[in-house]
């Protein structure tokens, strides 16, 4: 039964009938992504089809030009938007989004300073080079060897989240005979409108201070020999459509901001990230410089009404840098029409990943796109729901898209807009090893994290016995598709 015939009772009110269903939506995909003259999808001017080739399935891919792109445009956005108050702004780009050396220096190459969260971030930082005067260090729970090696390595600021971190810090920095710039994270009680899980300024969590509970805490940070008080921080969420919350959010943190400023001078006001992209075409996410307009005009706005100077201003996008630039490759391993109720059919359409290289869907109920990349076709589209091989019901990669009715078992599907935590929430669950991801970029592609094996999986484990390991060798399945080759070839690539 055509997609056209079929009553719409299971389909999402916003998912629309495409008139093609090949058709690429420009604001969920990479800009260079287009269908070569057999109808294979190209990223970054490489075939599909030959990416799998070489690297085999599951393969998140990473468009270069794209992640440059759109760390250029939100700099240039905040840069402008401020410089039209006589303010300066610094972004950082959200690391915890995806994070690896190769990234690291693209961002920083564009200008942009790098915001981390826990040790491993820092020294994956640190490892590709970058300058650590422009890293941040956020954590609710900081440990004594991550505050230690930040302040080692001279991290230009860190973000206190609890007062006892700052006897903690305050305990090293006067040990080292060090000074440490620092942020107060405040709750401004502005909810988001995204998922509970991603509101991240009421006040019923667990990071940073209740407004009113922030002037004690900056008062104590003030006392302490070694810490530099210079702005507080808010982060009010993730995949945030619109400018009216981080407008309100702002209007109150100045307030709190003015309210400081009788114990010294505060230069500089962190506002976060949390902007959302679009997953699907239905998405219509506020441009980069929209945001940045009104939020730097909020600013300048409740500043002039207290008759204060403004701030110099800082944001941290991790989503709207790398989310659109990625798309993950899968083959297809079985299909299967299931008929519901009032005759209804969805299609499920299984692939060889899931919710170990993508657990968004589960989580939060992320909703994604899918289009076949080995090939175009004129079948007729039909509901289906693209779900992985884990032993979950909600194993989903993408919960409702309509496909082509002939889709079957060897073809490929992507899935785009997953540059931003799949890489970073992947786990082995089932243990299924995390794939690849692969950099392209004018016609070439390269590896920039090394996929795993199964192998590598049964290494860490303490209980196989050293003479299975070297002597009878435990039998183990090192690719993740039925080719071998493409997996052996895939690890062998160089960083």
């Amino acid at each position: 039964m055509s997609a056209a015939s079929q009553p719409r009772t299971l389909a999402p009110s916003w998912l629309v009938v495409p008139d093609d269903a090949n058709g690429l939506a420009p604001a969920v995909w990479p800009s260079g992504a287009d269908r070569d003259d057999d109808g294979v999808l190209r990223l970054g001017g490489i075939a599909a089809t030959e990416l799998v080739e070489r690297f085999g399935t599951p393969l998140y891919v990473l468009d270069e030009d794209d992640v440059r792109h759109h760390a250029r445009r939100a700099l240039d956005a905040f840069r402008a938007a401020s410089a039209l108050h006589g303010v300066q702004a610094r972004v950082y780009y959200a690391g915890k989004a995806f994070l690896c050396t190769e990234v690291v220096r693209w961002v920083t190459d564009e200008g942009l300073a790098v915001d981390v969260c826990t040790g491993g971030e820092l020294a994956v930082a640190l490892a590709a080079g970058a300058d650590p005067t422009r890293l941040g260090f956020h954590g609710s729970n900081k440990s004594a060897a991550e505050l230690e090696r930040a302040v080692e390595v001279g991290v230009g600021s860190i973000v206190i989240d609890s007062l006892l971190e700052i006897e903690r810090l305050g305990a090293i920095v006067e040990r080292r005979g060090a000074t440490q710039n620092v942020l107060l994270r405040v709750n401004s009680g502005v909810h988001a409108e995204t998922h509970d899980f991603l509101a991240t300024a009421h006040e019923d969590q667990k990071f940073g201070f209740a407004l009113e509970d922030a002037p004690a805490a900056v008062a104590r940070i003030r006392e302490v020999t070694g810490l530099s008080f210079i702005g507080l921080h808010c982060h009010i969420g993730s995949q945030i459509f619109g400018a009216a919350g981080f407008e309100e959010s702002a209007a109150r943190i100045v307030e709190l901001h003015a309210s400081l400023l009788g114990g010294g001078a505060i230069p500089v006001l962190n506002l976060g990230g949390g902007f959302g992209i679009a997953y699907t075409a239905a998405d219509d996410p506020t441009p980069i410089e929209e945001l940045a307009a009104r939020i730097a005009d909020a600013v300048a706005r409740e500043c002039e009404v207290r008759g204060i100077p403004m701030p110099h201003l800082a944001f941290e996008p991790g989503r709207t840098i790398v989310g659109q630039a990625g798309v993950t490759l899968y083959e297809v391993g079985t299909t299967k029409p299931v008929v519901l109720s009032e005759g209804v059919t969805r299609l499920y359409v299984s692939v060889d990943g899931g919710m170990s290289d993508n657990p968004r869907a589960a989580l939060y109920g992320a909703q994604y796109s899918a289009r076949i990349a080995s090939r175009e076709s004129a079948a007729a589209p039909v509901l289906a729901r693209v779900v992985g091989k884990h032993c979950e019901s909600g194993d989903i990669v993408v919960d409702a898209e309509y496909l082509p009715g002939d889709i079957a078992p060897g073809d490929l599907v992507a899935v785009p807009a997953t540059g931003a935590y799949c890489f970073s929430l992947a786990s082995n669950y089932n243990y299924v090893p995390r794939p690849p991801v692969v950099a392209v970029r004018g016609g070439e592609a390269r590896v920039i994290v090394r996929g795993e094996t199964v192998d590598d999986l049964i290494a860490r484990d303490a209980g196989v016995h050293q003479t299975s390991m070297e002597g009878t060798k435990v039998p183990v399945l090192s690719e993740r598709r039925s080719l071998s080759e493409p997996q052996a070839r895939r690890n062998a690539e160089p960083k």
